[in-house]
């Protein structure tokens, strides 16, 4: 520690020093478990009891100073070869070791302290009971089992004892040996946004020197026209005063230039210099963010080893990846979904003894929990080696709960099928556990990675097992994000929410039930302005391709139509002011290499808003310039619910030069006449969810569309239904089975004129 200390009480240092111990006691009594003669493992232990011990005496606590006593002479007697550790005396210490917790924190029961130490303090008394009863008997080791080391430590009675660093078994963690300060979160996030802020100033000299080159340019154009005057003037006898004139001009145009080459070359180092500077200052920094992480992995070992010991289970936890450096925000939010995984995994995943030997596996499990730096992202494995997930209970249980239909869920594949799982409300289970059973879990996991601008995946092999894999960013104060231009301004898109973007071809737009979509593999992506949603002015259709980017996961995903990309950046978040409260749509800002402001766009938000503007019908519409006739021509809507019928009509009357959009039934031509402006609706009568009537009723009723003409198409040919369409408010009734194309063509032309 350094030298704030100072800042510390006693008993704050006191609790330090049992944090930093305990972590050794449990680490070392979970291996003392798998081997039980490690007498590496043993000197930790002791020397971890022996460092409480002091400090509880240092603070005057006399119930630590008693326990951690009785847990030293437990692990020395270890060492010397007088008893072997059994799993209920490891239980008993691990007991232990939470009691000393409790004490550093003040909140230990004064009778359970008493009887817990008078239990370590008779550990090799305790009784031997068969398996499943509470007690195993410490069993004294044959005197030349082992021989007894020498003692490595102060007599136990010692009146004057310090505090002695207790070695950290941790693989790869030296954190320990480092001196470290004590600085607030605020200061530090500070620190980082004026560490951004240098490194973007730095960039600034850059585009400044390539302006100076240009000069340098123009300069030397200059003194180009002004050596061919001065040939000029010798070749022509000028006057002398005019040659000792360019002569002059000549000498000190050229030291001129030397001289701005010279102060080029100075700024271009200059520009390296401070560049670099400013990247190692940022990067300084962020490393200050950094904890590794095994900080968040330390109780993982012994919650593992209590829920698999209390299901029946063997179950062996490793951790690889302990010293990856993580943001300490990204730290501070992962314990929860890791919490999660891994009792998800005890209780769904992982079989009993009994159900692996009749699997032919072997009756320990094994969980690994993997953390690693790749492609720029933070990336966590949880994986074990259990049943895997039936995906047909899974394809069951989706269609039981009513999610979607039975052949929907028959066409659902295996990626498909496990998003469901991370649903709120979603378990396979059908008892509540402790542990399980209640619907969350996987949601809060989900739902903790997406507020970290993170995904989560999951896929499964029967029989072999099931595969979480956590895809973070390394920190929370820089990301990585797509530039894009939005009526004219920035804005930047995180690069882990985007699915994918692409340049999409206007004619590959399609419309149903008054959306516009294209389809992206065997799934159909709805497509919206950047403008609408942002509620702007001055976005442009990019001609007949638009840049176009994929959000979203899972079942909900949108194409949200840009301006243009601008590129990839790697950028500083600014927390926006909290007196100006949430802002739609926008989650931080960021200050471009320019100087300039940009904000970042919030795409849980975004979503959240398209699905509003799709509720609300007010979706703008991208029109096909592409095998459509010019938007000065009349348009026509055709409703019906046959797509041979529709397809008639429209290459009918887009022959004589009509626009014509389509709809399905008439809920789908309510949504696009409130959406678009159309001179005629041409609509039959027999379909789903609307009818004919029902449709023409509407229109007729609605103030904005009364004046619309209605035409109504139908196969019934009957008197009264050609009066009951007239009487709703139809303009014109044809029947399909008398028309013909002139038929058809003569009533639109009745109705609304020609094309043009």
């Amino acid at each position: 520690m350094s030298d704030d200390l100072g800042d510390f009480s006693m008993l704050e240092l006191f609790r330090l020093e049992v944090d930093n111990q305990a972590a050794v006691l449990s680490d070392g009594l979970l291996a003392l478990e798998q081997n039980s003669q490690s007498e590496q493992h043993l000197e930790a232990l002791m020397r971890a009891a022996h460092s409480v011990k002091g400090a509880a005496r240092m603070v005057d606590i006399e119930a630590g100073v008693k326990l951690a006593h009785a847990m030293e002479d437990c692990f020395v007697a270890a060492q010397q070869g007088e008893l072997q550790l059994r799993p209920h005396q490891i239980d008993l210490l691990l007991k232990g070791v939470d009691q000393l917790i409790a004490i550093s924190k003040q909140e230990a029961d004064a009778e359970q302290l008493s009887a817990l130490t008078q239990q370590i303090q008779t550990i090799e008394q305790l009784e031997t009971v068969e398996e499943g009863g509470a007690q195993q008997q410490c069993e004294p080791l044959a005197d030349d089992t082992i021989p007894p080391p020498e003692p490595a430590q102060e007599d136990a009675e010692s009146t004057t004892e310090t505090p002695t660093p207790a070695p950290d078994t941790r693989k790869n963690d030296t954190s320990d040996n480092k001196t470290t300060v004590r600085v607030s979160s605020e200061s530090l996030n500070r620190l980082v946004g004026l560490a951004g802020e240098v490194q973007v100033e730095s960039r600034w000299l850059h585009p400044f020197s390539e302006a100076l080159v240009q000069i340098k340019h123009r300069q030397a154009e200059l003194i180009g026209l002004l050596d061919r005057l001065h040939e000029n003037l010798y070749a022509n006898d000028g006057d002398e005063y005019s040659k000792t004139l360019t002569s002059e001009i000549q000498t000190k145009a050229n030291r001129c230039r030397h001289q701005l080459s010279d102060r080029l070359v100075e700024l271009d180092e200059y520009d390296r210099r401070i560049h670099g500077l400013g990247n190692r200052l940022h990067e300084e920094v962020i490393t200050s963010r950094m904890r590794p992480f095994s900080d968040v992995t330390r109780g993982f070992p012994r919650m593992v080893r209590d829920i698999a010991r209390q299901l029946g289970k063997k179950v062996e936890l490793k951790i690889e990846g302990l010293a990856t450096q993580v943001d300490r925000d990204i730290l501070d939010c992962i314990e929860a979904p890791l919490n999660h995984l891994l009792r998800n995994a005890l209780d769904h995943g992982i079989e009993t003894v009994e159900e692996r030997h009749q699997a032919g596996k072997p009756e320990q499990a094994t969980l690994l929990l993997t953390a690693v730096h790749s492609s720029g992202m933070l990336s966590i494995h949880v994986k074990d080696d259990g049943r895997g997930i039936d995906l047909e209970r899974l394809r069951n249980s989706i269609v039981a709960k009513n999610m979607v239909s039975e052949t929907m869920a028959a066409e659902l594949n295996e990626t498909e099928l496990l998003e469901f799982l991370f649903l709120p409300g979603f378990s396979t289970r059908d008892k509540v556990t402790e542990l399980s059973g209640r619907g969350v879990g996987l949601d809060v996991v989900h739902s903790t990675v997406q507020q970290m601008r993170g995904v989560v995946r999951a896929s499964s092999t029967a029989g072999a097992g099931t595969h979480f894999h956590l895809q973070l960013p390394l920190t929370l104060s820089t990301i990585r994000a797509l530039l894009v231009e939005i009526c004219g301004e920035p804005y930047a898109i995180p690069l882990s929410r985007i699915d994918r973007t692409l340049r999409l071809d206007t004619s590959q737009v399609e419309s149903l039930e008054g959306r516009q979509y294209f389809t992206l593999g065997a799934r159909n992506v709805g497509l919206v302005f950047a403008s609408q949603v942002l509620d702007c002015t001055g976005g442009t259709e990019s001609g007949d391709f638009l840049p176009v980017i994929v959000l979203g996961e899972r079942l909900h995903r949108s194409g949200l139509v840009v301006d243009r990309f601008i590129g990839e950046r790697n950028l500083v978040v600014h927390t926006i002011d909290p007196r100006l409260g949430k802002i739609q749509n926008i989650s931080a800002a960021t200050v471009l290499e320019t100087g300039n402001p940009c904000l970042i766009i919030d795409v849980d938000d975004m979503l959240r808003s398209i699905d509003i503007l799709i509720a609300g019908g007010r979706l703008n519409r991208i029109h096909d310039t592409q095998g459509k006739s010019d938007v000065s021509s009349k348009r026509i809507l055709v409703v019906d619910d046959s797509i041979t019928v529709r397809e008639v009509e429209r290459n009918m009357l887009m022959t004589r030069g009509y626009q014509v959009d389509v709809a399905v039934d008439g809920m789908d031509g309510w949504n696009a006449v409130r959406m678009e402006d159309y001179d005629l609706v041409i609509s039959d009568i027999d379909m789903p969810r609307m009818n004919g009537f029902e449709f023409v009723s509407l229109i007729k009723q609605d103030e904005r569309l009364s004046k619309m003409p209605v035409m109504i198409v139908s196969y019934k040919d009957r008197e009264e239904d050609r009066q009951r369409g007239l009487e709703v408010g139809a303009d014109y009734y044809l029947t399909k089975g008398s028309f013909h194309d002139e038929t058809l063509i003569e009533a639109v032309v009745d109705l609304i004129g020609t094309a043009e």
